[in-house]
């Protein structure tokens, strides 16, 4: 295969067992991609919408990140773990024989809205410039901080006890495994997350993704490439003349109203529609922010 530079996201179905990052390496070597990185940590237990960047899409990786979130979560209620989900060990256990579905119901709602969330131990959150799973594994004590986080709905599923499975939609940052583990305090029995898959991220969708196997032993892998701007839909969009396009590419200002105050950012396409550059909303012109060049 060429060494080919594509721009642009694959939307993989991440494996059970794999982290992440092994996603990332496995199409940077298979596909020979100078540059690929991730949108979204996904927990090697966890399947569902990795987003993976490919080539100067990189660059987009925090818009990409940054918008709505939902998972299918089992939550297995009765024991605690370590690391709140399954992959830790057991750290206590209690009777959830007596818990209904309505009583779970009863304590979600407290869970919605704008919540201040404490992240599990065994998070890749930063401390005093160390990850606070690597003070975990030392068996260090860390302070954790609360992080605001926003859950827009929690729906019920099923209910086969002890798991309960949950339809959550979220804000970027939510940690399911806290969510999981806080609704266990709630019901007093304590609780883990036995298994999680993402099924969408902003316009990236469950129903529309590639296994990795697939993807890496496709004859024509780029036919999966989404176009750059897929993470960017949310944005308003430029569309510039000639003039105009010849300011941007060599970073000048141009004029251009914000129908919103909250507007701050438009994705711009060049005379022939390409995809071009973010701009950022500064009076009553539009400053080039990220540029990139068809």
């Amino acid at each position: 295969m060429p060494d080919i530079q594509p721009f642009g996201f694959f939307n993989i179905n991440k494996p059970l067992g794999m982290t992440s990052h092994t996603v990332v390496s496995k199409i940077r070597r298979g596909l020979k991609i100078k540059k690929v990185g991730h949108a979204g940590t996904l927990d090697p237990l966890a399947t569902g919408v990795l987003i993976v960047c490919a080539g100067h899409a990189t660059r987009l990786s925090e818009y990409a990140m940054s918008s709505t979130k939902r998972y299918t979560a089992q939550v297995k209620l009765g024991e605690t773990t370590e690391t709140y989900d399954a992959e830790g060990e057991i750290t206590a256990r209690q009777d959830a024989s007596h818990i209904t579905a309505e009583q779970i119901e009863t304590v979600l709602p407290q869970f919605i809205g704008q919540i201040a969330q404490l992240p599990p131990l065994y998070s890749a959150i930063k401390k005093d410039g160390r990850k606070l799973y690597e003070v975990a594994r030392a068996g260090e004590t860390v302070e954790r901080e609360p992080r605001q986080v926003t859950i827009d709905a929690i729906t019920i599923t099923d209910w086969s006890p002890p798991v309960c499975t949950l339809d959550v939609i979220c804000g970027s940052g939510t940690y399911i495994r806290s969510l999981a583990y806080d609704i266990g305090e709630a019901l007093g029995t304590g609780a883990h997350l036995a298994g999680l898959v993402r099924t969408q991220s902003g316009a990236f969708r469950l129903d529309a993704t590639i296994e990795l196997d697939a993807l890496l032993e496709a004859d024509a892998p780029l036919a999966h490439l989404l176009p750059p701007d897929t993470a960017l839909r949310w944005m308003p969009a430029v569309r510039l003349d000639a003039a105009q396009y010849d300011d941007v590419k060599h970073g000048r200002a141009i004029p251009g109203a914000v129908d919103r105050p909250d507007q701050t950012l438009a994705r711009a396409y060049t005379p022939n529609d390409a995809f071009t550059a973010l701009l950022r909303a500064d009076g009553g012109l539009w400053r080039p922010h990220k540029v990139f060049l068809p």
